[in-house]
Parts: C-alpha cells; structure tokens; sequence
C-alpha cells in the first residue's frame, strides 16, 4: 500500500512538474512576441522619423533651391 501511495505521489509531482515548465515555456513564447512586437514597433517609429527627416530635407532643398 505505501508503496503504491508513494509511486501515486511521484506521478503526481511529475505531472505537475510537466505543467509547471510548460506553463513556463507559454510564458516566456509570450513574453517573447511581445518584446518582438514591441521592438518591431519601435523600428517602425524610428524608420518613420528617418523618412520624416529625410522628406523634410528634400523639400527644404527644393524650397531653398526655387528660392535661390
């Protein structure tokens, strides 16, 4: 009888073990995408002001040029 309790209990802590690293491994796939998106993000803010800056340039050139 002890014996069966003992390998119950076993299984029990592996299952729950099992739970735990996959619950753990969802987690951080999650935390991942979100710092990738966050990222991604981040790029695109950045690329857009580059290409703000850059528009802003030319037209300033253009401007200064006709003007000149």
């Amino acid at each position: 009888m002890v014996g069966v309790m003992v390998l119950e209990l076993v299984v029990v802590l592996v299952l729950v073990m099992f739970v735990v690293i996959l619950v753990m491994l969802v987690v951080a796939l999650v935390v991942m995408v979100l710092v990738m998106v966050v990222v991604m993000m981040g790029m695109m803010t950045v690329v857009v002001k580059v290409v703000g800056m850059v528009v802003v340039m030319m037209v300033v050139m253009v401007v200064v040029e006709a003007v000149w």
